[in-house]
């Protein structure tokens, strides 16, 4: 027999078990998605637990008592909010009489970001803590009944670590846009081909005649929270016919909490407010999340939420820009493909068979996109 882990792992139904100086310790660089305001902005509003299909369930790992690894985690009884897709393993699961819900997943709700996803303290071995617990996370998983465990949007060298295990790696791809060291929007669409250039101009005329400005950290006053949330759930219920995943009282609290990641661009015509796009910013990158709008108006989305996010981090010198997943019409106005990660353990050999066949086949065509979408790049050849 192994001998035993050293580790034992705590399972959390409210991340408030823990204090925000605990669980920030572990996460300090991290994105602010993964940092505990935003995480627990979820539970007290409520858009998280209850009925929402999202029940917290983190992973506290500790070492001789001593917090040494945390991981945000759910109880999933669907696959809605992930932005990594499952719904035809659920549909092969149902057609054979089991059951794929319940699942866990260590993710941050409604946010396909990349980040840590399990978080170490100092001095600890990620392969060597991963081989240790890959046992008791099955072990657990089986006794909750559980069809498997997943983790979405993982670092590449976590991913990779994490593949060394059980866990079966697959790929996505989203479009970020790079800073090179432009003083201006107008140099970025210079390295763009002739074409690409009068189509984004064409675009950006869209704001002609309106007011756009930017809001930042205390700035966003609850007049304008509430303003923005309307936008929201209005452009959420035209297009799902839901009003969003999120709620007033959520974006309340991020003002509240996350004050210095903040920034909101609004458009208005006159002193009536048109359209909003909220973006999170860290560390040298602009982090595209939310956006809503009361009129329909050509090409608004773009401006708001690519071309203003450009113009942003070139005056802030920031080098990143991620506008959120999907969207090959992204490619054509600059941004480049980027991929993205999760990993995967369905407990069930049979079906876990059948889906490392299918990731296999699905990650050479990733890769063959992959390299497609590089080709299409509307830069200038060099």
């Amino acid at each position: 027999m192994p001998p035993p882990s050293p580790f034992e792992l705590q399972w959390l139904s409210r991340i408030d078990q823990l204090s925000a100086e605990q669980w920030d310790a572990l996460f300090t660089d991290a994105p602010p998605f993964c940092r505990y305001a935003f995480l627990h902005a979820l539970e007290l509003s409520g858009c998280v637990g209850g009925q929402s299909g999202w029940m917290p369930y983190h992973l506290c790992i500790r070492r001789q008592g001593q917090i040494v690894a945390l991981a945000p985690g759910y109880l999933k009884r669907h696959s809605y909010g992930e932005y990594v897709f499952d719904w035809s393993w659920a549909d092969a699961y149902q057609h054979h009489g089991l059951a794929y819900y319940p699942k866990w997943i260590s993710a941050v709700p409604f946010s396909p970001v990349t980040g840590p996803r399990l978080a170490l303290a100092p001095g600890i071995q990620r392969q060597a803590l991963l081989a240790a617990i890959t046992p008791q996370l099955h072990q657990h998983g089986l006794a909750l009944g559980l069809s498997g465990m997943q983790w979405l949007f993982p670092g590449r060298e976590e991913s990779l670590a994490l593949s060394r295990q059980q866990w079966r790696q697959r790929l996505d791809i989203q479009f970020h846009w790079h800073n090179r060291g432009y003083a201006n929007f107008e140099q970025f669409t210079d390295t763009l081909t002739a074409r690409r250039r009068k189509a984004i101009r064409k675009e950006r005329r869209c704001a002609e005649g309106l007011s756009i400005e930017r809001f930042e950290g205390a700035s966003i006053t609850p007049a304008l929270w509430q303003q923005f949330f309307l936008f929201y759930q209005l452009t959420y219920a035209k297009r799902s016919g839901h009003g969003g995943y999120l709620n007033q009282a959520f974006f309340d609290a991020l003002g509240r909490t996350l004050t210095d990641n903040l920034v909101l661009i609004m458009a208005r015509r006159g002193s009536h407010w048109l359209a909003g796009a909220l973006y999170l910013k860290h560390q040298g990158c602009l982090y595209g999340r939310y956006w809503g709008c009361s009129e329909a108006i050509d090409d608004l989305h773009f401006e708001l939420c690519y071309y203003q996010g450009i113009d942003y981090c070139i005056d802030h010198r920031l080098s990143r820009f991620d506008a959120g997943a999907q969207g090959e019409h992204k490619l054509r106005r600059g941004f480049e493909p980027t991929l993205t990660y999760s990993n995967h353990w369905v407990f069930q050999p049979q079906f876990d068979q059948a889906i490392a066949a299918f990731v296999d086949q699905e990650t050479e065509r990733v890769q063959q996109r992959l390299h497609e979408y590089r080709r299409l790049l509307p830069f200038k050849s060099t």
